[in-house]
């Protein structure tokens, strides 16, 4: 999120707020507030971050050092103030009004802990390490937790064990039953978010592994997300992760999200299906 600190002009895609399908399997869990968020941003910036403001005021939600979450313009954002470190340091987001953001500022609401605990994680890299040209192997790592990833989330080690090993035709055409029973995934990259506006066949996640006890999938969909929240918080907590943490996990593959792979064949396009290293070895 580096990127935010350079100023606060909005970017010129506030307009694609009109472009939203929140039908779609990847907008839907976020659908109850992101159409309501959605209608503000179509009324301008003012509405769109007054309505990002008391939603984050009405809940509990904390940023990395326990601040109450608040959402500002981006001109509140100091210069020469790295953006994670001003989240932890005040409670407040820089925002701008665009998809960027808008996105982020959900992920903010359906995942907070997770999102405090990798602002924590970002705060303390920037301390011990300052902010440079290069930002470092943990920093890196934490951006594309931040921006890109995805939570997949099981009950079955074979299903882990085909994501990590890139045995999509095992994960997606023999375990295809198993999605939505012993496996899931939830997006919390905004930025993938921001991508899966106009999906592409290629997008892929950095997915992070999540074993779930065997009870998961027969809970409520609420108790679900709160408890992948905290236990993904709680990882996070105990050591931070590097880029070797995640499984490459292109989206289109996860059946239901994409009507094409119903046919085995869409996986066999290995520019984006790829054997990978791992799975050579």
């Amino acid at each position: 999120m580096d990127a935010q600190a350079a100023g606060g002009v909005d970017a010129p895609d506030a307009e694609s707020f009109g472009c939203i399908d929140w039908a779609a399997p990847w907008f839907a869990p976020f659908a109850e507030r992101g159409a309501r968020w959605q209608c503000s941003a179509l009324d301008g910036p003012e509405p769109f971050l007054a309505t990002l403001d008391a939603d984050a005021c009405a809940s509990t939600c904390v940023t990395g050092r326990g601040l109450p979450l608040r959402f500002v313009t981006q001109t509140q954002l100091p210069v020469d103030t790295a953006y994670e470190a001003h989240i932890a340091a005040t409670g407040r987001v820089p925002t701008r009004h665009n998809l960027h953001d808008f996105f982020n500022a959900l992920v903010w609401l359906a995942f907070p802990r997770l999102k405090a605990g990798l602002n924590a994680r970002q705060a303390q890299a920037i301390e011990r390490d300052g902010v440079g040209a290069v930002r470092g192997a943990e920093r890196d790592a934490l951006t594309l937790f931040d921006e890109n990833a995805a939570l997949f989330v099981t009950t079955d080690d074979a299903l882990t064990e085909a994501l990590v090993a890139f045995d999509w035709r095992r994960l997606f055409v023999a375990g295809r039953s198993s999605w939505g029973t012993r496996c899931e995934v939830h997006i919390v990259g905004h930025a993938l978010l921001e991508k899966l506006i106009s999906p592409y066949k290629a997008c892929t996640a950095h997915a992070w592994i999540v074993g779930a006890p065997q009870a998961y999938f027969g809970w409520p969909e609420a108790d679900r997300r709160a408890w992948l929240d905290e236990t993904t918080a709680c990882a996070l907590a105990q050591a931070a992760p590097t880029s070797r943490a995640f499984a490459p996990l292109p989206v289109l593959g996860i059946p239901g999200w994409c009507a094409a792979n119903a046919d085995a064949t869409f996986y066999d396009d290995t520019g984006v299906f790829r054997p990978g290293r791992r799975a050579a070895a």
